[in-house]
């Protein structure tokens, strides 16, 4: 690693605009994205859809950071949490950070077209929710639901790729994956609230206010129920509701954590939801296997 840094000085920045060194975004996007492509295939996805689908995960996901930081660039500086990114820093330039965001969305499109023709298309949705992201912070109080829109986006675009169709028990998990984002990126969101406030960022933490454990517990209860209708459809075992409620009292957990309203402790909820995710799908592929 010494030898590429000395060749490379700016790698380590790279790698941390990119998130690369903090893979948490991943596996919260990684686990709808298996989940979907498992559903889909009925238990037995292609081992080509498997690789284009994780490795497009790690793609849009680093893509999604740039652009994020990119729209960031002039707050960044004045949030404790984000003072210290390559761009707030200048280490990086605005330039170089959108020639990284085309390269990685490009290397993302090449991976679906090895799919098919309505994923392809498909995808373009997909980027554009991506890109909008970041910049609905300064318009709208609920850039998480534009997060969670573009995040579930790779539920349908993994139907596609398996069935070439979208059966009605893709919108369950869509449903269900976008609320579930908007749990833990509200979470997310608490940690940087008064400095959000104060720089004019807005967010779902903001506008729930004194409610926001509250109605994230109204969206888990949703996240909850979509997943036990995921379950009636596929005609799930025991393993899968298993799951579903190893999930609720995870949920409830995060309730405990969020409920001084403590940054560190939001955080910590934040990042925890990363077993939520994977606890639901090692039921749903528990649940294949026995089938």
């Amino acid at each position: 690693m010494n030898w590429l840094t000395d060749r490379f000085p700016k790698l380590p920045f790279y790698i941390q605009l990119m998130r690369l060194d903090k893979p948490i975004g991943i596996y919260l996007l990684l686990w709808p994205t298996l989940c979907a492509l498992w559903i889909a295939a009925d238990g037995h996805p292609s081992v080509s859809n498997v690789f284009i689908f994780v490795a497009g995960v790690v793609l849009m996901r680093s893509a999604g950071c740039v652009i994020n930081d990119y729209a960031d660039r002039h707050v960044d500086g004045h949030v404790k949490r984000t003072q210290q990114r390559p761009l707030a820093q200048k280490i990086i330039s605005e330039k170089q950070a959108l020639v990284l965001f085309v390269a990685l969305c490009l290397c993302a499109f090449i991976l679906v077209l090895f799919t098919n023709s309505f994923t392809v298309y498909l995808s373009f949705g997909g980027l554009a929710l991506a890109f909008m992201y970041p910049f609905m912070k300064r318009y709208t109080h609920l850039p998480q639901v534009v997060l969670g829109a573009a995040f579930a986006w790779a539920v349908p675009m993994a139907f596609a790729a398996e069935q070439n169709a979208l059966p009605d028990v893709v919108w369950l998990l869509y449903v269900a994956t976008v609320t579930w984002t908007v749990v833990y990126d509200t979470q997310y969101a608490m940690v940087d609230r008064d400095d959000d406030i104060k720089i004019g960022v807005k967010s779902t933490a903001i506008l729930f206010g004194d409610g926001d454990n509250f109605i994230i517990g109204i969206l888990q209860v949703i996240t909850l129920i979509s997943w036990l209708m995921i379950a009636s459809d596929i005609a799930a075992t025991w393993p899968l509701y298993l799951a579903i409620t190893i999930s609720a009292g995870l949920f409830g957990y995060h309730q405990i954590l969020t409920k001084s309203r403590d940054r560190d402790q939001c955080f910590k909820a934040f990042l925890h939801n990363h077993w939520v995710g994977a606890v639901l799908f090692s039921g749903l592929f528990v649940h294949y296997l026995m089938a």
